[in-house]
């Protein structure tokens, strides 16, 4: 089962990844900008850390972040690996994704990327972050869902697109980026539809204005 991470931090929660590690999930895509950055081998970061007296995440990302100023993805990409996390990428695909949700929730899941696709074949149901995304053909991402326990949240990427489908959102919980919907929720073909045309809208006015 997936859920949403809730209460404490897991070691590695919170971290923001390269564009390296997004596409791939490998710790070592971080290894030539550390080498750069601070000046010496990974060999020697990963030495310091094995011969640390504790083996404690939050004690070896300070030993790192305080004594030797690392940013905290540079920090975690060495103690995860350090501790025997070599890639942060948790899923092969959309299929595997989707074997290990609750038999509700997959099937919720698939329902809201079918609605999203049915008017809108072109895009395309990727993982990244380690969420199942809609991907549009220019690149930009579309819209994401996240799976906790009681509900799933989709997240359109823009607080614009969330404020110009509000209309929609009266009966759900509404954040300033996401909206939440219970597990085994019917798609609303009409909110769905809505906020793909302005998340794409969107990716198109951006495309031209870059």
């Amino acid at each position: 089962m997936v859920t949403k991470a809730s209460g404490g931090k897991k070691s590695g929660a919170g971290v923001k990844k390269s564009g390296a590690e997004k596409r791939t999930g490998a710790r070592e895509a971080h290894f030539p900008a550390i080498e750069k950055k601070y000046g010496k081998p990974v060999k020697h970061w990963l030495a310091q850390l094995a011969r640390l007296k504790t083996d404690k995440y939050p004690e070896q990302m300070a030993h790192l972040q305080d004594k030797h100023g690392f940013t905290r993805a540079h920090a975690n990409a060495l103690v995860m690996f350090h501790r025997g996390s070599k890639s942060s990428k948790r899923f092969d695909g959309p299929a595997d994704y989707f074997a290990k949700l609750g038999p509700a929730q997959a099937k919720t899941v698939r329902a809201i990327f079918k609605a999203a696709r049915e008017k809108h074949p072109k895009l395309e149901l990727v993982i990244a972050w380690n969420q199942p995304m809609l991907r549009s053909p220019a690149g930009p991402y579309v819209f994401g869902v996240s799976v906790a326990k009681n509900h799933i949240t989709l997240n359109p990427f823009s607080g614009d697109v969330i404020r110009e489908i509000k209309p929609h959102l009266s009966d759900y919980v509404v954040k300033k980026y996401t909206f939440q919907v219970p597990i085994g929720w019917r798609p609303n073909v009409k909110l769905i539809n809505a906020m793909v045309r302005a998340r794409l809208a969107e990716v198109k006015a951006n495309a031209r204005s870059g």
